[in-house]
Formats: C-alpha cells, structure tokens, sequence
C-alpha cells in the first residue's frame, strides 16, 4: 500500500507474526546535494520516532524524500507522514497527537 503527497511518498507492508516495525528512508540525488540529503533523512527519523508509539506494531514502512523534502519545515513532515499512516491503517484510532517541538 501506498500513499504520496509533495514532499513525501509512504509505502508499508503489514506483517503478522512480528513484533517490530521497520523503517526504511531513500533519499535520490535528486533531492539534492548530501547537505540536503542528510537533512531530509533527519527530518523524516524525527518525525517517525514522534509517531512510534502510536503505531500498531508489524509494519514495515518506507519513506521516499522527494525533492520538497529538504525545503519544508519538520512541522509539515510530520503531518504528511502523521495522515499517510493513518490512510494506511497502521496508527491507533485511540490515540492523539500533538505535534511539539522538543
């Protein structure tokens, strides 16, 4: 399954017999150069490690930066990533999110 919005693609695969979710960011040169990259890949680890707890567990899930990645702030990251996972079925119902900036 999978889900695309401008500043970033989510695939995910639901597992059953796992207790772990795995996380996978590809970032092309197409982004950028390795500044822009590398900020991209931060952007979306710190965005999936906000919403992990709220995440139903045996999902495997990759995430595709696209060229607006770098250039968008984390607040817009994390709302993309935050509806793109609950499109796909794979965060609590129950649960709520803030986004806060720790």
């Amino acid at each position: 399954m999978s889900c695309v919005s401008d500043n970033l693609v989510t695939y995910v695969i639901k597992r059953r017999r796992s207790e772990l979710n795995r996380l996978g960011i590809t970032t092309s040169k197409k982004v950028g150069c390795a500044v822009r990259r590398n900020r991209a890949r931060r952007v979306i680890k710190e965005s999936y490690r906000k919403l992990l707890p709220c995440m139903y567990k045996g999902c495997d899930v990759v995430f595709v930066a696209r060229t607006r990645t770098s250039s968008v702030s984390s607040n817009e990251i994390f709302a993309s990533m935050q509806k793109h996972l609950n499109r796909l079925g794979c965060i609590k119902k129950s649960e709520t999110f803030v986004s806060r900036t720790d």
